[in-house]
Order: structure tokens, then sequence, then C-alpha cells
């Protein structure tokens, strides 16, 4: 039998499942080779020769696959059709050319969908390993160890506390901070615009807004605060109005093209909240299971069977007038899409996802969004009709404008639309039935409970003039039926995991399969925090993003990135030569290194704090000098570093001044620096701040005590007004509560590293505020205890249905896990098949799982516990065996990270 080498055991035995008893099927579980971390693994001088090595999990996989080519030299590498796909092949058939004979047939075949048709497919259509794509993975692993490998220890000598560069993520990492950036420079411009409520002969009303004054066009500015505003306000109401001219144009909306990588990671991110990792490992899982083709690719198309497919589908589940007359073909945008052909879709169209059987919540979400866009991409434009109705008065000093629209036919608005990463403002009220010519009234009142509604959230009033109602952010004609709505222009929005994609995207640096790993490794690394969704850089982000641009401005270059990966692309169309590629950018990076091995990191950060002093020592609200010490008056403040690693801002008139801060203050508040709060026992109690925030210390450091009593200010307390009283409560801690009742032991209450608790014993309870440590008695705290104890004890899941008793007893259950449904035996867990639900499940079926599952284990069915009991050895090896088999499955599923 052939040997047919794939990267998954899922993906093998789905395959095997197809070709049936004439191939065997075997799993490599990803890459089996890699370059050794460590230097030389790729020698510039040698023409950048690389030295690959065999993962130790590898080698039994790549023994299992050894041994298959005993009976049979014929070897089909059925890989990904992507570029990391055929690097696996060709690794495959480097690591195993000591098992080949000159008489062995290698071939290599892809297929874009993990289903019948496309697999056996394939078989027919056998080619060669493309070298160009292997030349082009070659290239890009080399630069990418070249890069982290030189550069990563310049950055630890130079920077203490950075961890590592990347040749993309580093490039990524700066667009998160120069976005951060750009917000924090940003100054807010203020701006009106003007809005009334109008009301038809017939009492049918209407919004409109001011669009010219005076005889002249309202550009956004032109009302740039309250007082032109409120002149705005009262010239609208003083005026008798009426419409001027009724404008109908139709409109249409065409289907956005199915989802390409990158697509699909920003739309699970806005619809979903899911992370690109996360939106990648459960696109994965519905491709090994045959529901969806590839899903790393840069390609939009779609393949002629699969567009009739998805118009059959349309036309059975929407009808005739849903389907456009040609089938919708669509363009890929990517100069040269080579990490697969197809867009991803699902590989059945008639599968709607109501019928979907795929417990996985995460799953089944992704493959709704997944069908709901290619179906819709095939579907029959939206029709609308949009209206726009101009007002003005007699004199046309005001001129005022409603606009609205209809939706006539909905097309594949019906089935899917598109979210969007910010509002777009885009205007579809509905207008009511208007005439030319017809007067157009103000209605009283109209805007009173938007008045309301803005005094009840407080603020700045306005000034207004005495006629005009005033509330915060807003003012109306007294009537209030004319309103004038107060704005700000807003700073660019921080990014998504969604939006920095697309950005990636724009910009041409990375390839869908390096998005997901890239995004989550600067976020692994502690260089970003993501906090509602929204990417934010760390201080340590900004410091490594600083340095590099500094240093080395060329190889964070966001065209400089953009540049190399088209020379990759030409690499693997084999218009380029790797190794050619490799020794231009190696001969001006070794240069840039040396240029940075005289630097001192004094020099480093000096130059660092000159380029964050916006960032650092933001203005002050008495306008001083933001670099002047607050403590001391006297010295200035400047970046430091720490003996433990890392930075912070401290004060030049060090060791006379021992003010310090972190280099980011809480909620943007300068933080405090040291002062005495007061005396007890005979030593000095104060408040200082370090690199951590503000905390308490008793006394001052001495050579017998290098390391006095100290404690940290607790989250959400104003290290401004904490007193002598407070400092020796917290000083104080931890707190004896008591004996307990049942045991006698003490029970003590304190604040750790996750906030306040109480303990007894080994046992730890969270208390939910800090000022209760302080407080608590004892019956709170045996409360708080058992409330703790009783939450630990994980409640059984409940079964998702009951099948009675084995014949050696115990009962036989339906259990819902983390990968689907299953039969639950004694220890024994028997993965349901895919089209077997578990309400249609027999016992009989339960115990055929059962018994097979034993045998695959390697042990005979346990019918008794103390068959069981007595081979201890067998059952430890078998749970080794499953937990290294898991092990190498989440290793098939990760990808190069840049």
């Amino acid at each position: 039998m052939p040997v047919v080498v794939v990267e998954s055991p899922a993906k093998a035995k789905t395959i095997e499942k197809y070709l049936g008893g004439d191939y065997r099927v075997l799993a490599s579980f990803g890459h089996v080779r890699d370059l050794p971390p460590k230097d030389g693994s790729v020698d510039p001088d040698a023409d950048f020769a690389m030295k690959w090595e065999v993962a130790s999990d590898s080698k039994k996989h790549l023994k299992a696959i050894k041994d298959a080519l005993k009976d049979d030299q014929n070897l089909i590498l059925a890989t990904d059709p992507d570029r990391e796909g055929e690097a696996i092949s060709w690794h495959l058939l480097e690591a195993l050319q000591s098992s080949l004979k000159k008489t062995s047939e290698v071939s290599r075949v892809t297929f874009n969908a993990i289903t019948k048709p496309a697999v056996t497919e394939a078989m027919k259509q056998p080619r060669q390993i493309d070298q160009a794509l292997v030349d082009a993975y070659l290239a890009r692993r080399a630069l990418d160890y070249l890069v982290g490998f030189n550069l990563s220890p310049v950055l630890w000598r130079k920077l203490p506390g950075a961890k590592s560069a990347g040749r993309v993520q580093s490039v990524c990492l700066r667009l998160i901070v120069d976005r951060e950036m750009e917000i924090e420079a940003f100054k807010p411009r203020e701006y009106w615009s003007v809005h009334a409520r109008l009301a038809t002969p017939d009492g049918d009303e209407y919004d409109a807004t001011l669009t010219s004054l005076a005889g002249a066009k309202l550009d956004r500015y032109d009302l740039p605060d309250a007082e032109k505003a409120a002149m705005a306000v009262s010239a609208v109401s003083s005026r008798d109005l009426k419409v001027t001219g009724v404008t109908a144009k139709p409109a249409s909306r065409n289907p956005w093209p199915p989802f390409m990588t990158s697509t699909l990671q920003q739309e699970a991110s806005r619809k979903m909240g899911m992370g690109a990792k996360a939106c990648m490992s459960a696109a994965q899982r519905l491709y090994e299971a045959g529901l969806i083709t590839y899903m790393r690719t840069d390609g939009i198309d779609m393949a002629p069977e699969a567009v009739h497919a998805a118009r059959d589908a349309i036309k059975a589940k929407f009808g005739d007038n849903y389907v456009p007359k040609s089938p919708r073909m669509y363009k890929n945008k990517a100069k040269n899409a080579q990490e697969a052909h197809e867009c991803i879709r699902p590989t059945d169209m008639m599968l709607s996802p109501d019928k979907l059987k795929v417990s996985a919540e995460d799953q089944r979400r992704l493959y709704d969004l997944i069908w709901k866009r290619t179906i819709a991409s095939q579907m029959e434009a939206a029709r609308m009709e949009r209206t726009t109705v101009e007002i003005a008065s007699p004199d046309n000093q005001v001129g005022l404008r409603a606009t609205g629209q209809v939706m006539l036919f909905d097309g594949f608005l019906k089935v899917y639309d598109q979210g969007r990463d910010d509002d777009e403002g885009e205007d579809s009220a509905r207008l009511p039935a208007i005439a030319e010519g017809e007067a157009a009234k103000l209605v009283p009142k109209a805007f009173e409970p938007e008045l309301a509604k803005a005094r009840d959230k407080g603020g700045d009033l306005p000034d207004a003039p005495a006629t005009q109602l005033a509330a915060p952010g807003m003012l109306a004609d007294h009537a209030a039926s004319t309103a004038g709505r107060q704005h700000f222009t807003q700073p660019p929005p921080r990014y998504t995991e969604a939006t920095l994609v697309k950005r990636m995207e724009e910009l041409g640096i990375g390839r869908p399969s390096t998005y997901a790993s890239i995004v989550t490794t600067i976020q692994d690394r502690d260089y970003v925090r993501k906090d509602k969704n929204r990417l934010i850089p760390e201080d340590k982000g900004r410091l490594v993003t600083t340095f590099l641009v500094k240093y080395f401005p060329r190889y964070v270059s966001y065209d400089f990135t953009a540049d190399l990966e088209n020379e990759l692309d030409e690499i693997s169309a084999g218009d380029l030569v790797w190794r050619e590629v490799l020794g231009r950018f190696w001969k001006d990076f070794s240069k840039a290194l040396e240029g940075t091995s005289e630097l001192r990191i004094t020099e480093v950060l000096d130059a660092i704090d000159e380029a964050l002093a916006p960032h650092l020592y933001p203005p002050r609200p008495d306008g001083s000098d933001p670099r002047v010490c607050p403590l001391c008056g006297q010295g200035r403040l400047n970046l430091k570093t720490a003996r433990s690693g890392g930075a912070f801002i401290g004060c030049t008139n060090y060791p006379d001044c021992r003010f310090t801060r972190p280099l980011s203050a809480p909620d943007g508040e300068e933080p405090v620096g040291d002062r005495v709060l007061g005396h007890d026992g005979g030593d000095e109690i104060s408040l200082k701040t370090g690199r951590f925030g503000p905390y308490i210390q008793r006394g001052e450091a001495t050579e017998e005590q290098p390391k006095p009593p100290r404690a940290s200010i607790p989250k959400g307390w104003d290290a401004g007004s904490v007193d002598l009283e407070k400092a020796l409560q917290l000083l104080s801690l931890p707190r004896p509560v008591g004996n307990h009742p049942e045991d006698g032991e003490l029970v003590e209450a304190g604040i750790g590293r996750y906030g306040p608790y109480v303990k007894h014993g080994p046992k730890y309870a969270n208390l939910p505020d800090v000022d209760e440590v302080f407080t608590i008695g004892m019956n709170r705290a045996v409360e708080v205890l058992a409330a703790k104890q009783t939450r630990g004890r994980a409640a059984a899941a409940a079964p998702l249905k009951e099948l009675g008793d084995h014949p050696d007893g115990g009962k036989i259950q339906v259990m819902n896990g983390r990968y689907g449904p299953y039969v639950k035996w004694e220890k024994i867990n028997a993965t349901l098949p895919r089209d077997v639900t578990p309400e249609d499940i027999t016992p009989e079926q339960a115990l055929e799982l059962i018994a097979a599952k034993a045998a695959k284990k390697g042990t005979r069915k346990p019918a008794a516990k103390k068959t069981a009991a007595k081979k201890p050895a067998a059952k430890k090896t078998t749970a080794k065996k499953t937990t290294a088999k898991k092990a190498a499955t989440k290793k098939a599923d990760d990808k190069t990270d840049e």
C-alpha cells in the first residue's frame, strides 16, 4: 500500500476513510525538522547554509513512516496546499531520504478541501515538490532567524527588560505604538451642527440638518463654538420654511467577496469578539472535519462547481429572484496569491448552519459566518431608493437637508451584512411622503427629551442667549424645535486584532499563515495588552519600538518590510534567487548591528528619554516644567534602569532625592513622591513611590536591615490621601481575626498578590473589598471560607443522555466534551462519530464504541475494577501516550512565527 503523509492525525483518519484500504495514511504531526535555537543554525559565511534538527517528538512519527515504507516504497506527500505545507513535504522528503531507494516513487498531491471528491481527484494528479515555494520558505525562515537571533541579543544588552525582536513582529508592534502616539498627540477640535424637527402638512415628522447659512454652504467647522451655533439656531427658528426640492435616486449594494484568511479574522473579531488565534484554531477543526476549504489563503476566487452549488442552494432556500442572472466573479487583489488557490468556503453549500452536527460553540458560530458570507457572495444585489429633501427659507438665508432611504429588495442582505470596525454614520432613516413646494413646519418641544437627558448626564453648560435653552453639549430655541449639538473631533481609534490585521494586509506586511501568531506573540511578550478588545502598547513595547526606530530604522520601516515580502513572493514565483536576496539583506543588516556594538546603556536611555518625552513628561496643569522633580523641586526627571531589569522615572538628585515612579502613571495622574507620614515607636513611616507604584515603608534601609518592612498601596486607594493611621494598618497586615471555631487554627486577613483575602491554614478565600481586611470578624470569615470551599468543588457535568447500565456494571452516559459529545463508562471515553447525534445513539452502539476504544488503548475491555487495579503500570503508560499525542496534535496546528 502506498504511504500517504499528512500533518495531523485527524486529517489522516478522514483521508484514510476516503481512500479505503489501498493506501496507508500517516501523520507527521506538523513540521518534523526545525532550526535549532542557537548560534550557527544559519551561516551567512557558508552561503546561508542551514542546519536542521529533527525534533525529539518527531522522531517516533518519522520512525512510523519509515517502518511503513519498508512494505511499500511509494510515498505520497499530501500536506497543506500553501507554502508551509510545501515546506513540510520538503522536510519529510529530506528526513526520509535514507529510507528511500532509487526506485522509490515520491509524489506530491494537494487538495483544497478534505472531501472524498477533492482527495480522490488529487490522487489522480500527482506532481513533484515545488522547489520555488520551498526556496521562498527557506528565505523567510533564514531571514526570521537572522533578525531574531542577532537583534534580540542587542536588545537584551542595551535595553534591560526587553525580551526579543522579530522581522515582522517588531513592525506590527510599531503600528500599535505609532497609533498610540497619534492618539496622545491629538488635539480635539470643537464644532457644532444644527438640526430641526419638521412636519409635513399631514403632520408626519422628520429631521433635517442645517447645510447653508447666510446664503453660503456650511462646512464642518463653520460653527466652531456655542455662540455661532446659537446664532444659527435663531436663524432657523425665526423663519418660515418650505420644501424646495425632492430627489429620489435608485441605489444598489453588491455583496462582499467570500472570505480569505485576513477578512475571516477581521469579521470573526467584529461579530464574535474572537481573536485571530482562536479564529484560526476553530477554522482548523472545521477544515479537518471536511466542512470548509483550506483556511490559510489570500485568494477570493471560488471553484466553478462551488459557484454553481452556491447558486443552487440560494435558489432552493430563497427563490429564483435572489439568484443573479450570471455568476459573480471576484478578482484577487494580492499580486501573488500563493497561499492557496481558493477562498474559504463550505465544502457543501446545502449544509446550512442549522443542519450542522458540530457541538463546539466556536466552530458552529464560525461555520455560520463562513456559510452566510459564501452564500451572500453569489446572491443578487440589494436595491434601495435614496431620497434627498432640500428645505429653505423664502429669503434663502437658511437651507436644510433631510435624507433617507427605503429598501426595495433586500437581496444578499437577507443572509448577511458585514460588520464595521467603527460607526460609518450611514443614514438609513425612512422619510414620510414629502412634496416639493409644501410647507415645512417646525415641531415645538421636539428636542425636550434630548435636552433633559443631556442635563441628567451633567457637565458644563454652553454659553447661550437668555432666550434659548441650554444643556451640557447642547442648546435649543425657546420652543425646542431647533437644536444645536456640540461635537469634538475624535482621535484615531486604537487597533483591534481585526483592524490590525487589515492594516498589515494593506501595507503588505506578513502573510495569511502568520497574522495570528504575530498578533499573539506581541501580547505574550507583554509588549501589548488587550483591553475591551483594543490593543494598547505597554511601556516595554514603547521602549523596544523607540530603540528599534532610533538604531534600526530601516528594519522596522513599513515600506522595507513590504518590499521584502514582495521579494519573497518573487522567489516563490521563480523570479528571484533566494540566496541572492539573503545576501543583499545580510550585507546591510550586519553593518547596522556593528553600529550598535559601542553603544552604552546610558546613551541608549538618553536617546529613548528624548524620543518619548511627550509621553513620559506630559504638561502639568499649573504650566510648570514637567521635567522638574515634584519632590525636591531642583533635580530633573529622566529615564533610569533597575537592577532587576526594566525602566522607571527617577530624579537626577539621587540619592539625596529618592523620587521614583513607573513610566506610566495610573489613569494619567502624576504619581505621589516620597514623603514622611509620621513616626511610630521611633521609626519613620514614609510613603514612597517605586517602579511598581506607591508603597509604605517603616524606617530606612540599613546594613543590618537591607529590606525594611513595606506594604504596597492597595488598588483603588488614593496614595495622596494615605495618612499615618492607614499606613500603620497596612504595615500590620496580615491581621489575626481569631481562632477558627472548628479546629482552633488561626484565621488571618491580609492583602496579597491577588488582592484582599482571608486565610485559614493553607486555605485562602478572596474578599470583595480591601477595607474589609481591617474589619472582618470571625462569623464573616467562616462564611467566606465555607463559600470558597463549596465553589471549589466543581459540579459534575450533567449527562446529555443516560443509556442504562453496562453488562459489567456501572452507568453508560452520553456527555458533552470540549471536542464534541462522547460516551462515558468508568474511565473509558469514546467520541461519537460525526454522523451520530447524542439523541439517536442506542445502548448497543454505545457498547460497540466502548469496546473499540478499550481495544484501541491496548487494554482488554475493563470488565472489573479489580483487574484494572492489578495493572497500574499499563494504565500509566497509556496515559503518557495520550498526553504525548495531544501535545503533538497541538504542534501540528502551529504555523511559522515571524
